[in-house]
């Protein structure tokens, strides 16, 4: 499952007013609701809160990069020899 994690630390630390600060605040409750809408979920381990979504293609879509183990990402990416395999199995020749 892809995930990234969310840390809300600093997302007001550059701001110079309350109105900022709150513009801020609507421009990312905005965004939450849009990835909530999208099929994305909270998921909370530990200390951390992740964004998780079951499908790679959606999260791939949104610009994210997954942290999931690398094993498990090259679990997702075929080996060229089935690639192969499974196009050599396609194809037939006609004498």
């Amino acid at each position: 499952m892809s995930f990234f994690t969310w840390k809300d630390n600093g997302l007001t630390s550059d701001c110079s007013s309350l109105d900022a600060m709150a513009s801020r605040f609507e421009e990312t409750a905005n965004l939450m609701k849009k990835l909530s809408k999208t099929g994305f979920k909270l998921k909370k381990t530990h200390k951390n809160q992740l964004i998780i979504h079951t499908d790679p293609k959606v999260f791939d879509q949104w610009g994210f990069i997954s942290e999931e183990l690398p094993f498990k990402q090259l679990c997702l990416i075929p080996d060229e020899e089935s690639l192969l395999d499974r196009k050599s199995s396609s194809l037939s020749i006609d004498k």
